[in-house]
């Protein structure tokens, strides 16, 4: 899995949101670091084929990313805000989603059944969604991009508003699902990049301000 950005910028009106972007980024877990207003979520937005590019392009293992139906094959999306109806349960949730994504009744059961191991949800399986904790649903948010074996995992800000307990037990998660595939990590916490990113970018005002090893002096720099 391969994710090429060749000069990407984005534009609102007279707002310059991305400016002048360029990453190769291979399979792995990958941080985007930055504040509010940054660009990340714009970034994640265009990779995720929600948003188009207003200039550069931007390819997905070859296929560029214009191609939406081909692109969403091989992607999983945890934005930042999400839910589902709050009466279902876990199990019913991820089957719905299931159904939606098309996926044969046969291989959703198993499915759902791996990846309540992965993301430690199986004693929660019949919990409905609304009592969940944060953490809970966060874990539930993994589970649902992940339905259809994605290439790429996506994740904007996906600590947010979790304790150190919870958050520690997210990164044991993410190290444990990279694999061959290529987990995007966006977030402001500089800390969570650290713990599962061996490289990283940083974005401020929708430039890249660095990019590189997570343990080189320039990170360091970035995030003092």
């Amino acid at each position: 899995m391969e994710i090429k950005i060749e000069h990407l910028s984005k534009t609102y009106g007279n707002q310059t949101v991305l400016d002048d972007i360029s990453l190769h980024i291979s399979s792995g877990t990958y941080g985007i670091l930055g504040g509010n207003g940054a660009g990340k979520t714009t970034l994640l937005r265009i990779l995720a084929s929600l948003s188009e590019p207003s200039s550069g392009t931007v390819q997905i293992n070859g296929i560029d990313i214009r191609k939406k139906k081909e692109i969403r094959k091989m992607i999983g999306y945890l934005p930042q805000e999400f839910s589902v109806y709050p009466g279902m349960s876990v199990c019913s949730a991820l089957d719905y989603l299931g159904i939606l994504s098309e996926i044969p009744r046969n291989i959703r059961k198993e499915r759902i059944r791996e990846l309540l191991k992965q993301t430690h949800l199986e004693q929660e399986k019949n919990k409905r969604f609304q009592n969940l904790s944060g953490g809970m649903k966060r874990r539930f948010g993994i589970a649902q991009a992940l339905l259809n074996h994605p290439g790429l995992l996506i994740l904007d800000e996906p600590t947010a508003g979790l304790d150190q307990e919870e958050r520690a037990r997210f990164y044991r998660i993410l190290s444990e699902l990279a694999g061959d595939r290529i987990i995007l990590l966006s977030t402001h916490i500089a800390e969570d990049i650290e713990a599962v990113c061996p490289r990283a970018a940083v974005l401020s005002g929708g430039r890249m301000i660095f990019e590189g090893e997570t343990s080189e002096w320039g990170w360091k720099k970035c995030c003092s």
